[in-house]
């Protein structure tokens, strides 16, 4: 096969490149710059996309002996990842960047250039197995690492996607493995630091960068009550579950901690409660991806008998433990878009805007995206609300 392999300039994507050269496939290495304001060098394991993770890459393309190329996709980045980053916030809903990024970027934008270039298929260094049925049908799974697994957020890409990506880092038994292999190979980033937090907010204030994006936007800090705690500059920089910074002028009469319950964009407010405010036994999403058709007929199935899928297990973080759960049948006939799940052990501070992925054992059947959640009794709690005006500022 032509293959082409993402090289992002750190040790991962090098290996996976590496060894798809070694199983015979064509392989033609790109770098995808994706910010507009690189810098010469990265902030110690900070951000990515650096010029020095372009002469990285580079380097490593260098010793597998396979072309190279940078391709610029840093328009399409921003007026998707970063877009919808900033727009997710000003509604008061928590995005994973890396889901919108592999959605729209590795697995639509890298992906569709390649199959109009002739290739066949899209090579990375995500840590995640395909699993080929006798029919032909791929399945996407957890990869054998658990501490590395990425499932989580290439769960979005869709099957027809996967049938076009090549994961093979998927059987590797540890992060150190593919630092010993790379070292073998005489891949000079063998001992780079890894890159974490969201890559176009290197410095990790992520409130600052909304900040800087949204404006200053003061507003009141209630309790459940409505009782004024406090204040805030604004409320999209508040997430559902959080406990840290929220710099409240009263203590709670009881003494105890205190989280963000929700975000209320429209009233600009933030309501803040006790941990076990949080608790909730109900999810719904929508946007849902399923990756076997069979879940058509299931869904018919389910809504014809008011069965549930399951037992199944979903994660709504991208290091989050599973939780075992059911599927509610759909609401209405054909409502495949729309997903309800009741979990089997209660979950504390799911947020609108999180990515929900099921899975049955290793494998994943969907993923959607949290709209809201329910309490346990059926309170309603955390959904998220559009706001009147979002303005957005973008830098040129």
């Amino acid at each position: 096969m032509r293959v082409l392999a993402a090289l992002s300039g750190g040790v991962d994507s090098a290996v996976a490149a590496a060894r798809a050269v070694d199983a015979g496939h064509e392989v033609v290495g790109v770098h995808m710059a994706l910010s507009r304001t690189r810098d010469q060098l990265r902030t110690g394991s900070r951000g990515c996309c650096s010029i020095e993770d372009a002469g990285d890459a580079r380097r490593a393309a260098d010793v597998l002996g396979i072309p190279y190329y940078v391709w610029d996709l840093s328009q399409r980045f921003e007026e998707t990842v970063v877009a919808d980053f900033l727009a997710e916030y000003a509604a008061g809903r928590t995005p994973n960047p890396c889901v919108r990024c592999n959605e729209h970027v590795k697995f639509a934008t890298l992906l569709d250039k390649a199959l109009a270039l002739g290739f066949d298929a899209v090579c990375t260094g995500h840590y995640a197995r395909v699993v080929e049925r006798a029919d032909g049908t791929r399945e996407l799974h957890r990869a054998r690492d658990a501490a590395k697994d990425q499932s989580y957020v290439l769960a979005v890409m869709g099957p027809d996607r996967l049938a076009r990506s090549l994961f093979p880092l998927g059987d590797v038994s540890s992060k150190d493995e593919t630092r010993r292999e790379a070292a073998e190979r005489g891949l000079s980033v063998s001992a780079k630091p890894d890159s974490y937090d969201i890559c176009f907010v290197a410095d990790g204030d992520t409130q600052g960068f909304l900040r800087d994006r949204l404006g200053a936007q003061p507003g009141e800090v209630v309790d459940s009550r409505g009782e004024v705690v406090g204040t805030h500059d604004g409320a999209y920089a508040y997430t559902v579950g959080q406990r840290r910074g929220l710099a409240l002028g009263r203590p709670a009469a009881d003494g105890r901690p205190r989280y963000v319950l929700r975000v209320e964009p429209v009233a600009n407010r933030v309501v803040v409660g006790p941990a076990d405010e949080l608790v909730v036994d109900r999810v719904l999403a929508d946007r849902a991806v399923w990756y076997d058709d069979r879940y058509d007929a299931w869904r018919d199935d389910a809504a014809r008998a008011g069965g549930g899928l399951g037992p199944v297990s979903v994660q709504v973080r991208a290091h989050g433990a599973p939780v075992a759960a059911t599927v509610e049948p759909p609401a209405r006939h054909g409502e495949v878009d729309r997903v309800a799940v009741r979990l089997h052990e209660p979950l504390r501070g799911v947020a609108p805007g999180q990515s929900l992925v099921v899975y049955a054992g290793t494998r994943v059947l969907g993923q959607a995206t949290v709209t809201s959640t329910e309490r346990v009794g059926g309170t309603a709690q955390a959904t998220a609300q559009a706001p009147a005006q979002a303005v957005v500022r973008t830098t040129a």
